[in-house]
């Protein structure tokens, strides 16, 4: 699975269109991002792929959990954010 490393300068469009992209490839995308900015870039990069892909009957759920990432060789905790596909439920 692609690990999109996000920045507070990430432009959102651009980040929406590669979670697309792995989405559509590989069935979904890691998101990793250290700070208050940058998660809020990610998550705004989450909704609008979400937009994106509607169109291909794809529906993105994000689950966010901590993670340890290594920067410099120093150990920060940042916010990893699995972007994968909602299984829909057969019709009975």
């Amino acid at each position: 699975m692609e690990v999109l490393k996000i920045s507070a300068n990430s432009k959102p469009k651009f980040v929406a269109g590669a979670i697309a992209a792995a989405v559509r490839n590989e069935g979904g995308a890691e998101i990793h991002a250290i700070g208050a900015g940058a998660v809020n870039q990610a998550i705004k990069s989450v909704a609008i792929a979400r937009g994106y892909v509607v169109s291909n009957d794809i529906d993105l759920v994000c689950i966010p959990t901590f993670t340890k990432i290594n920067v410099d060789g120093v150990e920060k905790t940042g916010i990893k954010l699995l972007v994968t596909v909602r299984q829909r439920e057969a019709d009975s």
